[in-house]
């Protein structure tokens, strides 16, 4: 249950004020169908974080569990760093010709690669010996950001304090790095 409440809280909180979040609004204010574009969002992002969520297993797996535990400690502490700075959609995603909910799927999961929730999942699934639930856990925290996004468009992005929400997304994933670390420290018994 650890891992399904803090993959929700982490990536909701790290996904506001995001590019993927900024696509959100994008594609909502461009293609004006909200259920292909929320339905090509859920399907890009658990592919997406599947798949990073089996590299973290895998990383789990090969690499010994107390160097694990640093490298997911400092990690997160990184992603920290990393959220402190405003994010910003580079280029308006193309329509598709097959239309909304395949525009949404292509362009979310392309966006989502290298970003840092896709990176703290992986970081959750080696961290976390559940990959379905961190998946899981991933996917609802992008849906809980970005299906809003979708139906209340930029109206809502005006209203949130965007500073506010990305210190305590820095501030949330130094604390799990943190405790990460703390616990990799502790003698084993």
């Amino acid at each position: 249950m650890q891992a399904l409440l803090t993959s929700i809280f982490l990536v909701a909180i790290a996904e506001t004020g995001d590019k993927t979040q900024l696509l959100s609004f994008v594609l909502a204010a461009r293609l004006r169908k909200p259920w292909p574009i929320i339905g090509g969002i859920l399907l890009a992002t658990l592919a997406n974080h599947a798949l990073a969520g089996w590299v973290g297993s895998l990383l789990a797996g090969w690499v010994p569990p107390t160097s694990l535990a640093w490298i997911v400690g400092i990690s997160f502490i990184v992603f920290g760093l990393w959220a402190l700075h405003p994010d910003s959609l580079d280029d308006s995603p193309r329509m598709h010709k097959a239309g909304a909910f395949v525009t949404a799927f292509v362009a979310f999961f392309l966006a989502e690669m290298g970003d840092k929730t896709q990176c703290a999942t992986v970081a959750l699934a080696a961290r976390f010996d559940s990959l379905a639930l961190v998946v899981i856990g991933t996917t609802m925290g992008m849906m809980l950001a970005n299906v809003p996004a979708v139906w209340i468009g930029e109206k809502l992005a005006l209203k949130i304090p965007m500073k506010a929400v990305r210190i305590s997304a820095a501030a949330l994933f130094m604390a799990v790095g943190a405790l990460t670390l703390w616990g990799a420290s502790m003698p084993i018994r």
